[in-house]
């Protein structure tokens, strides 16, 4: 019956994305429109697009299990950090500066945008680089965090099947309208992904393992009093290196800034700033709520390892499966989920694609040939978008190590090359070239360099479990190197400095 009701759902799913596929693809003729959604996409859609695009299944597969079961109620903080910081906080610091400087720089993708910001084509090449070789890797984990999930309701079907839904239905969002399309796509979807998550935080708290906050606090103390104490306790540690990278390090990827790029108008800006952050605190603060009560649905191993099968991984569908299976209605209730689940992924995937295609097909192949028509250029994009689609279910399925590996810390390459040239470039005027590329660098080579330390002193599978400190490290690092090379480099000329920061 589970298997029956579940299959309607995602099928009724599956109908309403192909139908908004479809009707955007006769109106997407430009790259403009591609890529940016002709500049003119409002504030609700902004909102849900950016919110979509942060919150995929990982946060309910993997870190909200994971998290709830080593620091317990301190997890909540990620969540509020998410919706202040990662929200809040960056609309209201970088919406405005980003539109209004792409708008001035022509700029339609992030490495565009530090080619015409710091005058070099060389860093354009270098940015586009490092986001398709690293956003790879996060995107083949998306595919097999959903994919264990969705196996565990369809049992007997492979995983592999499963990710290839996702992929397909991704494929065709982004080759029939680009961004236009997967916005629109990103608004029913945050739909989906808010009835879902209050679904799951009221059910789950109402089972009588739980029975409420308050009762759910208590057995927890008695289970282990680390778990209640509002900071972390011993863990506080490493609890604020994931707020700072998860809520810090989206003011970098260029998945997410891309958001304000395409935004319509400044007051769509102050009613996105809302929506995004009300939108963010509740995906976020209930996956982490839901994610709290792992150790009162799953009993502990002698070493402490959650004893359920796939480990952290495990502990969310554990609890999803033991709590929605009782009559039609929870069922229901749990294909919702699902097919949260399945639009938090898809999501993020439309936005890591059309960054990592995007980066190859306009940034590097428009630099060895920049006299491409718009019409082949459409094509170029589109069709790398596929390939895109198809190297990360690829690297998804054939599970090689070094991808799988490498996903770990994806995120803080990212976030450790883009965040200080984006940031400084954005407000101050005295960056420099050589400051630009001193941050640019930082990323790459503080985690690489921290990757290889550790690996030879502590081995390599105690080192991913640093991947959010190597994040955070790379990120402050290139923050304090591009003001402190570019106070004794060569700056730029006046020409440069008024087509960045003066209107025309």
């Amino acid at each position: 019956m589970s298997q029956i009701i579940t299959l309607i759902t995602i099928l009724l799913y599956v109908a309403v994305v192909l139908g908004i596929s479809f009707s955007s693809f006769k109106t997407t003729k430009t790259m403009d429109s591609f890529l940016l959604g002709g500049r003119n996409v409002g504030p609700w859609i902004s909102a849900f697009s950016y919110g979509t695009t942060y919150f995929s299944a990982v946060i309910f597969i993997g870190f909200a299990g994971m998290l709830g079961w080593r620091i317990g109620i301190g997890s909540l903080w990620i969540g509020i950090g998410n919706a202040v910081i990662g929200s809040m906080l960056a609309w209201i610091l970088l919406a405005k500066p980003t539109r209004e400087m792409t708008h001035r720089l022509s700029a339609a993708t992030m490495p565009e945008f530090f080619a015409a910001r710091y005058d070099s084509k060389l860093l354009k090449i270098y940015s586009a680089a490092i986001i398709f070789i690293f956003l790879l890797p996060y995107a083949a984990g998306v595919y097999r965090g959903l994919g264990a999930l969705f196996s565990a309701i369809f049992t007997g079907v492979p995983q592999e099947v499963i990710m290839l839904l996702l992929a397909v239905l991704t494929a065709i969002g982004l080759f029939s309208g680009g961004y236009k399309s997967t916005s629109a796509i990103d608004f029913f979807q945050g739909i989906v992904m808010l009835v879902g998550v209050l679904a799951m935080v009221f059910v789950v708290y109402s089972q009588p393992e739980v029975g409420g906050l308050g009762h759910a606090l208590e057995k927890l103390k008695e289970i282990n009093p680390e778990l209640i104490k509002p900071f972390g306790g011993h863990n506080g540690f490493y609890l604020s290196m994931n707020i700072i990278l998860t809520s810090f390090g989206v003011w970098g990827l260029p998945q997410m800034v891309h958001k304000y790029y395409a935004i319509k108008n400044e007051s769509s800006i102050k009613q996105g700033t809302v929506i995004a952050s009300l939108f963010a605190i509740i995906i976020g603060g209930g996956a982490y709520l839901v994610g709290l009560t792992g150790p009162l649905f799953v009993n502990a191993l002698p070493d402490g390892m959650p004893n359920v099968e796939g480990s952290f991984d495990g502990i969310m569908p554990y609890i999803l499966m033991q709590v929605f299976s009782g009559n039609i209605f929870l069922i229901i209730l749990l294909s919702i989920i699902l097919l949260l689940l399945l639009s938090a992924s898809m999501s993020t995937l439309e936005a890591l694609m059309l960054s990592s295609s995007s980066a190859v097909a306009v940034d590097l192949l428009g630099e060895m040939n920049p006299g491409l028509s718009e019409k082949k250029r459409m094509f170029w994009m589109r069709l790398f978008c596929v390939i895109f689609v198809a190297c990360s279910y690829f690297f998804a399925t054939m599970n090689i190590t070094f991808i799988v590996n490498m996903m770990s810390f994806s995120w803080g390459v990212v976030a450790g090359c883009f965040i200080g040239p984006f940031l400084w470039g954005l407000y101050w005027k005295g960056v420099t070239k050589a400051g630009a590329w001193a941050g640019a660098l930082a990323g790459l080579l503080v985690v690489s360099g921290l990757i290889v330390y550790n690996s030879i002193s502590i081995g390599f599978l105690a080192t991913k479990s640093m991947a959010p400190q190597f994040g955070v490290t790379a990120m402050v690092i290139s923050l304090i190197a591009v003001p402190a090379v570019s106070l004794f480099t060569k700056k730029y000329d006046t020409n440069q400095i008024s087509k960045c920061f003066s209107s025309k």
